[in-house]
C-alpha cells in the first residue's frame, strides 16, 4: 500500500497493520449476582465468536482475571475457546491481571502462552467444596427440621442435619474425578513446560507470577500492550471485543436484564450470592 493511500485510510480500515482483538474474562466463573454477573459460556460466547471473527487477526488476546467458581463453566469457556482456535487458525495469548487461579487458570490454559504480571496470582489447581453445620443451632433454638424425599440420596450433606461419613466419602470422589480432569487438561496444554513436583503443582497451592513461570505454569512477566508491540509492531491494534447496545456504544454498568434480575431476586439470595462471590475472591488476598 503506498504511502498517501495509508494516510487517507483510517487506521482501523487498513489491512497492513496487525491486529490483535481482545476479550476481557473477569470475575467469579458460574457464580452471578443481579449487579455482577459472572463469568459463563452463555455470557462470554458472543464475544468470543467476534473476537475470533475479526478479519486478519494475528491472535487473540485474553485478559483473565478470575479466582475461580464453577468447575462446569470453567471448562465450558475453555473448550469453546479451543474450539474457535482450531477451526479459524488463530492463536491465543492469555494475559492474567490480579488472578487467575483455579477455573480462571483453566480458562488460561485455552491459550497458547500465559502471560502475567510478577505478582499476578496462578495456580490452585484443585477442587473445593465448602458449607456449614447448622443441625445443633436449629437444634438449640427449638427448630425441628422436617425433610420428606423419593430417594434416600436427595438430602445428602443438608446443612441442617447430622454429617454423614458416607456422604463425604462420596462427595470426596466426586471431587477426586473432577481433580484428575483438571489435573490431565493442565498436563494436555503445558506439556513439557511444567517444572516442579507434581504433588506440588497440582496440590490445590497457587504461587505469584515469578514462581508460576518457574513453574512453567507460565511463560513469562508481561504486559498485554508492551508483549504485542514487541511481537507484532508499535502499530498493533488491539480492539476490545464487548457488547454493544444501541448507536455502537458499549454496554456500561447495569444493563435491563440485570435489573430485572434484581427484581426478581430474594434481596437476602442476591447478599448470599455477593458473599460467595466474596469469599473466593478472598481466597487469594484479594
Amino acid at each position: 500500500m503506498r504511502d498517501w493511500v495509508k494516510k487517507i485510510i483510517p487506521e482501523r480500515l487498513r489491512t497492513d497493520i496487525p491486529v490483535v482483538p481482545v476479550v476481557r474474562l473477569t470475575g467469579t466463573i458460574g457464580f452471578s449476582t443481579p449487579l455482577k454477573p459472572g463469568l459463563t459460556l452463555a455470557g462470554t460466547a458472543r464475544n468470543l465468536e467476534r473476537a475470533f471473527g475479526v478479519k486478519k487477526a494475528k491472535a487473540v488476546a485474553l485478559v483473565v482475571n478470575s479466582p475461580g467458581g464453577s468447575p462446569v463453566q470453567s471448562h465450558l469457556i475453555y473448550a469453546r475457546i479451543r474450539q474457535l482456535s482450531d477451526e479459524k487458525g488463530i492463536p491465543v495469548l492469555a494475559f492474567v491481571e490480579d488472578v487467575g487461579a483455579s477455573g480462571g487458570y483453566m480458562i488460561a490454559c485455552a491459550a497458547d502462552e500465559i502471560l502475567c504480571n510478577v505478582s499476578s496470582i496462578l495456580g490452585s489447581i484443585g477442587v473445593v467444596g465448602a458449607s456449614f453445620g447448622l443441625d445443633k443451632a436449629i437444634k438449640k433454638i427449638g427448630i425441628e427440621r422436617r425433610v420428606y424425599t423419593a430417594g434416600k440420596r436427595k438430602v445428602m450433606l443438608d446443612p441442617f442435619l447430622p454429617e454423614s461419613a458416607d456422604d463425604v466419602r462420596r462427595l470426596k470422589v466426586i471431587q477426586e474425578n473432577i481433580h484428575q480432569a483438571f489435573i490431565a487438561l493442565v498436563k494436555e496444554r503445558r506439556g513439557g513446560r511444567l517444572k516442579g513436583q507434581e504433588s506440588a503443582l497440582f496440590s490445590g497451592e497457587y504461587w505469584d507470577g515469578q514462581q508460576a513461570v518457574e513453574l512453567g505454569l507460565a511463560d513469562g512477566i508481561d504486559d498485554l500492550r508492551g508483549f504485542l508491540r514487541r511481537r507484532y509492531g508499535e502499530k498493533v491494534r488491539t480492539p476490545l471485543i464487548a457488547e454493544r447496545g444501541w448507536f455502537g456504544r458499549r454496554v456500561p454498568g447495569v444493563g435491563l436484564e440485570q435489573l430485572d434480575a434484581l427484581r426478581g431476586m430474594d434481596l437476602a439470595e442476591a447478599a448470599l450470592s455477593a458473599i460467595e462471590a466474596r469469599a473466593i475472591w478472598a481466597r487469594y488476598g484479594l
